[in-house]
C-alpha cells in the first residue's frame, strides 16, 4: 500500500511537472523575443523573398551574354519555272569582332555582384525595420501599462475626493474634477490599447505575417544596445553595403562604356552555300564576307552617354558618403541626447514626479492640499512618462539609423 502511494505521488508530481512544462512552452510560444522575431522575417519576409530572385535573374543574364550569336540558314529561289529555275542554300554566322562578348561578359558580371550587394542592403533595411517595429511595440506596452497606472491613481483620487465630500470636508467641484480627470485617462487608456493592436500588427507584417501570432514582445535587457564612437564607425564607412554599391555601380557604368566602346568595330558575317542552277544543269559553291562600314554611325552617341552615366556614378558616390557621414553623425548626437534623457528620467525625473503624486494624494485625504493639487501632480507625472517614451523612441530611431547603414551592430 506504501508503495502504491508513492507511485501515486510519483505520477502525481510528473504531472504537474509536465503541466507547468506545457505552460511554460505556451507562454514562450506566446510571447516573441526579438531573435525569433528576425529569424522569422528574414525566413518569411516577402519584400525579401522577392529581393532573392534578383541573384538568379543576373545569373540568367550573365549566362546570356556569354553565348555567341547564331548561325543563320537561308533558301533562295530564282524563276518560278521548273527548268529554268536557280535556288541557293546558304548558311552564314556573325563573328563578333572587337571583344563585344567579353565586354558584354563584364557588364553582366558587375550586375551579379551589384545584385548581391542590394540583396545585402535589403537585408540590412528589413533588420532595421524589425528591430523598429519589435521596439514600437515594447514602446506600446509600456505605454498601455503606464496608461493602466494613470488609471488606477484617477481612481484613488476619485475614491478620496467622493470620501471627502461625503463627509463635508470638500466642495462638491473637488468631486467633479476627480471625475473629469478619469474620464480624460480613460480616453488615454482606450487610445493606448488602440496603439498596442497596431504595433502588433506592423511587427507581424514586417516578419512575413498577416495577423500577429504572439500575444506580447518580450522585454529586452535595455531599450537599445551602446552604439560605437563616431571614430569607429566612420572609419568602416567603405565597408557598409551602401557605398559598396555605389562603388559598385561606377564600376558597372565603366563596364558599359567598355561594351560601347567595343560596339564601334562592325561585325563580320561569313557565309558558305551552294547553288543550283536548274537551266544548264550545274552547281557552284558560294562563299561570302561581309561587313558593315563605320561611316556615319560609329556608336559615338551611345559612348558618350555611357561615359557621362560613368561620371554621374563618381558624382553619386561622393553624394553617397556624404550623406552617410552626416546621418552617422546625426544619428549618434541624437543617440547621446536620447539616452542622457532616458537616464534623467529613470533616475531622477520619474521617481520624483511619483514621490509628489503619493504627497499629494496623503495630504489631500489629510485635508492639507486641495484637489488641484493632487490633479496637478498626477498631470505632471503622465507628462513625464509620456517623455520619457519620446525620449526612448528617438533613441530606438538613433540605433535604427545605424543599423540601416552599417548592419549589425554585433559585429563591431
Amino acid at each position: 500500500m506504501a508503495l502504491s502511494v508513492r507511485t501515486l505521488l510519483a505520477v502525481k508530481t510528473f504531472l504537474g511537472a509536465a503541466a507547468f512544462w506545457v505552460a511554460a512552452s505556451v507562454a514562450q510560444a506566446q510571447t516573441l523575443t526579438l531573435d525569433a522575431a528576425l529569424q522569422t522575417a528574414f525566413a518569411n519576409n516577402p519584400d525579401l523573398a522577392a529581393a532573392q530572385w534578383e541573384i538568379d535573374i543576373a545569373q540568367g543574364a550573365r549566362q546570356q551574354a556569354g553565348l555567341i550569336p547564331n548561325p543563320v540558314a537561308s533558301w533562295d529561289a530564282e524563276d518560278t519555272r521548273r527548268n529554268t529555275r536557280t535556288t541557293t542554300i546558304k548558311l552564314s554566322q556573325t563573328l563578333e569582332l572587337g571583344g563585344k562578348r567579353g565586354a558584354r561578359i563584364d557588364v553582366a558580371t558587375r550586375a551579379q555582384d551589384a545584385a548581391a550587394l542590394t540583396l545585402e542592403q535589403r537585408r540590412n533595411g528589413l533588420r532595421a525595420d524589425v528591430i523598429d517595429s519589435y521596439y514600437g511595440a515594447l514602446r506600446a506596452q509600456e505605454r498601455l501599462d503606464l496608461a493602466q497606472r494613470s488609471m488606477a491613481l484617477a481612481e484613488r483620487g476619485l475614491v478620496v475626493a467622493n470620501g471627502r465630500v461625503t463627509a463635508g470636508k470638500s466642495s462638491p467641484v473637488e468631486a467633479t474634477r476627480a471625475q473629469v480627470q478619469l474620464s480624460e485617462i480613460r480616453l488615454e487608456l482606450n487610445r493606448a490599447r488602440v496603439g498596442l493592436s497596431d504595433a502588433y500588427r506592423r511587427l507581424g507584417a514586417s516578419t512575413g505575417s498577416a495577423t500577429p501570432d504572439f500575444q506580447a514582445v518580450a522585454t529586452q535587457g535595455q531599450f537599445a544596445p551602446p552604439l560605437p564612437a563616431s571614430a569607429q564607425l566612420l572609419a568602416r564607412l567603405e565597408q557598409t553595403t551602401e557605398l559598396r554599391l555605389a562603388d559598385m555601380q561606377i564600376i558597372q557604368s565603366e563596364a558599359s562604356v567598355g561594351l560601347e566602346k567595343a560596339q564601334r568595330i562592325p561585325d563580320l558575317d561569313v557565309s558558305i552555300g551552294s547553288q543550283y542552277d536548274a537551266s544548264v544543269r550545274e552547281r557552284v559553291n558560294l562563299v561570302g564576307v561581309s561587313m558593315p562600314i563605320p561611316l556615319f554611325n560609329r556608336n559615338q552617341g551611345n559612348v558618350l552617354a555611357a561615359s557621362r552615366r560613368a561620371d554621374q556614378a563618381r558624382d553619386l558616390r561622393n553624394a553617397v558618403e556624404l550623406r552617410l557621414r552626416t546621418e552617422t553623425r546625426q544619428a549618434l548626437d541624437l543617440w547621446q541626447t536620447a539616452n542622457t534623457e532616458v537616464r534623467t528620467f529613470n533616475q531622477q525625473i520619474l521617481p520624483a514626479a511619483q514621490r509628489a503624486v503619493d504627497s499629494a494624494t496623503r495630504g489631500f485625504e489629510m485635508g492639507k492640499f486641495n484637489f488641484l493639487d493632487v490633479l496637478d501632480a498626477q498631470r505632471t507625472l503622465i507628462a513625464a512618462r509620456t517623455q520619457y517614451l519620446t525620449a526612448t523612441a528617438q533613441a530606438t530611431d538613433a540605433w535604427v539609423r545605424i543599423e540601416r547603414i552599417y548592419g549589425d551592430l554585433a559585429r563591431f
